[in-house]
């Protein structure tokens, strides 16, 4: 893959990214959005490292001051008890891509892939938001209450999200493995 066609989907996945944290159903905690459906996709699509790139774009998008964030925008940010999801949905794309770009392109690959990155947003997602309510909020926020709405909550909606980065996964990686290859060989010869 060529350079500018790297920095362009990573350009892409980033405003996918945000986009997704624009379509939100408010909920106590922690809101619910389609960012882990376009960071499954970019892990998947992208693979490992220009997957996390491309999150990594978003995140620097948002501390420099641009509201892409569900709080916002600014460094400001990180104080927000969500940040610490948009930090495991750089390690989350990772790892979806790598699990996703060894073998055939299959539905239950890409599922398999997408549970484990989500594994980690909520590894990384989870105890940040209750540091930051505990020492940054003061909120006295018990343990079982940010499990249910932090994790058991939002984990039927992320299952329906990763079911269908799989199935979006599997219909666009080969179409896209196709155009790179006609890329390469320079389209049709005669």
């Amino acid at each position: 893959m060529n350079k500018t066609l790297k920095l362009v989907l990573c350009a892409l996945f980033a405003a996918l990214i945000t986009v997704g944290t624009f379509i939100k159903i408010p909920v106590p905690l922690i809101p619910f959005t389609l960012q882990v459906l376009f960071t499954t996709l970019a892990g998947i699509i992208l693979g490992g490292e220009l997957g996390a790139t491309s999150v990594l774009v978003y995140i620097a998008l948002g501390l420099v001051g641009a509201p892409v964030f569900t709080s916002g925008g600014g460094i400001t940010a990180v104080l927000s008890p969500s940040f610490g999801y948009i930090i495991g949905f750089v390690g989350g794309t990772f790892l979806t891509g790598k699990i996703a770009s060894r073998g055939r392109c299959s539905f239950i690959r890409y599922l398999i892939a997408g549970a484990a990155g989500l594994l980690i947003i909520y590894a990384v997602g989870v105890p940040y938001c209750y540091l930051i309510n505990k020492l940054y909020l003061k909120t006295d926020i018990a343990v079982l209450t940010l499990v249910l709405h932090g994790f058991i909550m939002c984990l039927p909606g992320d299952v329906i999200k990763l079911v269908l980065a799989a199935f979006l996964g599997k219909r666009l990686v080969p179409v896209l493995k196709k155009k790179r290859a006609t890329a390469k060989g320079g389209g049709n010869k005669s």
